[in-house]
């Protein structure tokens, strides 16, 4: 096993060789098997793996205006850590910014903002990306 390192929360993980998250207990985020991405639909999408991309509906999110996405994953519990990354997938304009991630029983609300310095609005699909890491 590769050498153990404590995160901000306290727990104790590693990558493997592979670029396998590990937790002792037998955690990993080793989840094959299943399809990974989904497309949003009014804010919405929903995919039960423990990592995956979501790729947004265009968006046409003013600047410090907020988009929310609501995933439905039943792999999710209230207490569990959810990291989430945002990309561009199709936008070009303005600056998607990752606001807030509140994981709840069967789901997690991530709030993105358009963060842009001038008037500029999103214009294109953003991909979200999502990795659960279960309570302990």
């Amino acid at each position: 096993m590769p050498r153990l390192l404590k995160s901000i929360h306290g727990r104790q993980m590693a990558l493997s060789k592979d670029g396998t998250l590990v937790v002792p207990g037998g955690y990993s985020t080793n989840d094959t098997g299943s399809a990974q991405t989904a497309s949003a639909t009014a804010g919405a999408a929903t995919l039960s793996t423990m990592q995956g991309k979501i790729t947004s509906e265009a968006l046409t999110t003013a600047q410090n205006a907020v988009y929310t996405l609501t995933l439905t994953n039943t792999k999710i519990v209230a207490t569990d850590l959810v990291f989430v990354s945002i990309a561009n997938g199709t936008n070009t304009q303005g600056t998607p910014t990752l606001l807030r991630v509140t994981p709840g029983a069967g789901s997690v609300v991530i709030t993105i903002a358009n963060a842009h310095a001038s008037a500029q609005a999103l214009n294109g699909t953003l991909v979200v990306s999502f990795l659960v890491v279960k309570a302990v």
